[in-house]
């Protein structure tokens, strides 16, 4: 009889009421039902082959520094999935909420033993099972994570780390329906005309599976509970931040959205109209500016911490915004520095500034 995921009637959440019937592996003699079926063909799903090698060269260092292997990670879903579904083996179950947690966890050699595991996919080879779908879900991902990080900057929010996962895999249910129901992709209109399209075709959606499933991994109730709850109208600080970023993530793919519901979420965030015009203008500039990005060799992390400093931030301040603490920056700054060839800081902006990059 196939799995059905039914809302609960008491006051515990979706997905905790689901979690205890929701084993590891499939009774032996019975078959697996198409929902068990699609979550653990979702365990296996690519990572962009760049990314992956990239990773791959990161951890091979001598020294590998934490925070630009976990900024590696957090460029791609598929390996975030891998990185943080295996730490979670080597964790106490529920306690495992970001991706440095995991890399630190899981050190290098395990790092790039995940890696190595993990399938790829490329611009110019569809994935096996999954088609372009690793292509559209990454890019949809990544602007969704830009956008809260974004948000968590104007409003303070202090659990950038986790907000990073939870922003990154918060359509991970979306995934999970594809394979199970083929439909998903189907859907068009507003986030919420498509989240009451799921429930109407689907008898579920797809915040519930996703939370389902990082439940199932073993991470924390703050993300697999911020990921089910991203789509409710009134929703915890994190939850919020997400369901606004994906919002703006649609407005910038040309897609629709409802002006008085991203006003209202703002509001709810005590985030005024002209802040939010101020970061769609904002999120523009920074597209144009990751164009100029390609041929720079500076990771993500590292760009942001040079981009700031650029700005006239000290490194307290820069830690403060990216949620990192100040002796990271300076790890960021020295890497930054042999990468570009620096000597100081000010010639490392002088670099980046001269090559187009900031």
């Amino acid at each position: 009889m196939p799995t059905t995921i039914a809302r609960p009637r008491r006051a515990r959440t979706r997905t905790e009421a689901h979690a205890e019937h929701a084993p590891p592996h499939a009774p032996a003699e019975a078959a697996p039902s198409r929902m068990l079926r699609a979550l653990l063909v979702v365990e296996s799903f690519p990572a962009l082959a760049q990314a992956r090698d990239r990773l791959l060269a990161v951890a091979a260092r001598e020294t590998s520094v934490l925070g630009e292997t976990s900024a590696v990670v957090e460029s791609d879903p598929g390996l975030t999935m891998a990185i943080l579904r295996s730490a979670c083996a080597l964790s106490r179950r529920g306690t495992l909420e970001s991706v440095p947690a995991a890399v630190e966890s899981l050190g290098p050699a395990r790092v790039a033993q995940v890696a190595r595991a993990v399938p790829v996919f490329d611009f110019f080879q569809q994935a096996p099972v999954w088609g372009l779908a690793p292509v559209r879900f990454r890019l949809h991902s990544l602007a969704v994570q830009r956008a809260a990080e974004r948000i968590a900057c104007e409003v303070g929010y202090a659990h950038r780390p986790r907000l990073a996962a939870t922003s990154l895999l918060h359509d991970l249910g979306k995934l999970v329906l594809m394979q199970a129901k083929g439909q998903v992709g189907r859907m068009l209109g507003t986030p919420e005309e498509r989240l009451r399209e799921e429930r109407r075709e689907l008898g579920v959606d797809h915040a519930l599976v996703g939370a389902v499933l990082l439940r199932r991994w073993g991470l924390s109730g703050s993300v697999a509970q911020a990921v089910e709850r991203h789509h409710d109208a009134v929703g915890e600080e994190e939850a919020a931040m997400i369901r606004m970023a994906d919002m703006l993530a649609h407005y910038e793919a040309g897609a629709p959205v409802s002006p008085s519901s991203l006003e209202r979420q703002a509001a709810g965030l005590s985030l005024a109209p002209e802040r939010v015009r101020r970061i769609l203008y904002d999120n523009a500039q920074a597209r144009s500016l990751r164009r100029r990005e390609r041929d720079c060799p500076l990771t993500r992390r590292e760009f942001d911490v040079l981009q700031r400093l650029a700005a006239g931030r000290v490194s307290k301040q820069i830690g403060q915004e990216l949620g990192i603490s100040a002796s990271v920056v300076r790890t960021h700054l020295h890497n930054a520095y042999e990468k570009l060839g620096a000597a100081d800081r000010a010639q490392a902006v002088l670099i980046a500034t001269d090559n187009g990059w900031i």
